[in-house]
């Protein structure tokens, strides 16, 4: 359906909008009512200062009711400003605005980040650290930049009296096609015990056993049994997304219907295996990729000792996929305007 609405020009644009304010609001009601009761019992600052030893201090003392209440709509309406002003910097800015302002959040922390390694007087991590931003930068901008061009060659055929057709082309395939989205919903996933076992409750039994391990492994991110976990989500779910986002069959029929085919293997059929297997060799290494950033933090606040830091692998890899898209557009707007571009 979401297919069909996009093919449809402007109008189905704006309701496949619609549909992602309404999405969005049922997520931030069903997050937040989580959050809520995750502080209401305590173990929301254990679960937020990524230490597992940390005192479970309950933000919420007198219970959820009133107050838990009123944080919940107020949560919400946060997400919709935020959501709101997102539209009006894709609408009246240059690139998209909710990436605009994870950027942002993403680049504040990152001198609070270091700041916090050198009042533990760790200045060797600090100097790990900064070293190891950088080499994911680098490392971010060459995979983010780079793509498996398949080349396309286009039939001749006379059209009247002239001759059309015959041209060369590529369809670019991307190291990293799901950019940071698996990283997103693999953290959702992780999220969604420890919201469970909120409803459980902590007493003796059975339930207790499960929060417990709940804490133990699947809060903490200074466990390996949780780092092991993240990474093989980050994978599988890079796969469902190249799934989704690329389509071998699809590509392969409008390649036929325009005439196009790729050299040495013959349309239909074998063009779509030879697509899907391109795509899956593809997408291994840009999945293990995102994953080692984003759990190579972590391991290295392991070996420091440091409960948490501000500028996550993650938070590189959104900052840098943003800038790169950001100066693209700009490129764009100025050669459009007949202005050198800045990109060489």
């Amino acid at each position: 359906k979401l297919e069909e609405l996009q093919q449809e020009g402007a109008v189905g644009q704006r309701k496949i909008t619609q549909y992602t304010r309404y999405v969005t609001i049922g997520l931030a009601t069903l997050q937040s009512t989580g959050l809520v009761f995750i502080f209401g019992t305590g173990r929301g600052t254990a679960f937020f200062s990524a230490a597992s030893a940390a005192p479970t201090v309950p933000l919420l003392p007198d219970g959820v009711w009133p107050r838990g209440y009123l944080i919940i709509p107020t949560l919400v309406a946060g997400t919709a400003v935020l959501m709101w002003m997102a539209e009006l910097i894709s609408q009246r800015g240059i690139g998209n605005g909710m990436s605009m302002i994870i950027f942002a959040s993403g680049v504040a922390s990152l001198p609070g980040g270091f700041w916090s390694i050198l009042q533990l007087n760790k200045v060797f991590w600090f100097v790990a650290m900064v070293l190891l931003t950088i080499g994911i930068i680098i490392a971010v901008v060459f995979v983010e930049l780079g793509q498996r061009r398949i080349p396309v060659q286009f039939a001749k055929r006379v059209v009247g009296r002239r001759m059309m057709g015959g041209q060369n082309t590529y369809i670019p395939l991307k190291v990293n096609q799901s950019g940071v989205i698996p990283i997103i919903f693999a953290s959702s996933i992780m999220l969604l015990p420890v919201i469970f076992s909120q409803f459980l409750g902590s007493g003796e039994g059975w339930r207790g056993e499960i929060a417990s391990f709940v804490d133990q492994y699947i809060v903490n991110p200074q466990n390996f049994v949780y780092i092991t976990l993240f990474a093989l989500m980050i994978i599988a779910f890079a796969y469902f997304y190249n799934s989704i986002a690329f389509d071998p069959v699809r590509q392969a029929d409008q390649l036929r219907r325009q005439g196009g085919f790729i050299p040495g293997v013959r349309p239909g059929p074998q063009t779509e295996k030879y697509l899907g297997k391109a795509v899956n060799r593809i997408t291994l290494p840009g999945a293990v990729f995102i994953a080692i950033i984003a759990i190579l933090p972590y391991i290295l606040l392991i070996m420091a000792g440091v409960n948490s830091f501000g500028f996550a692998g993650t938070s590189v890899l959104i900052s840098v996929g943003v800038a790169l898209e950001l100066m693209r557009q700009i490129d764009s707007q100025l050669t459009l305007r007949n202005y050198e571009g800045f990109l060489k």
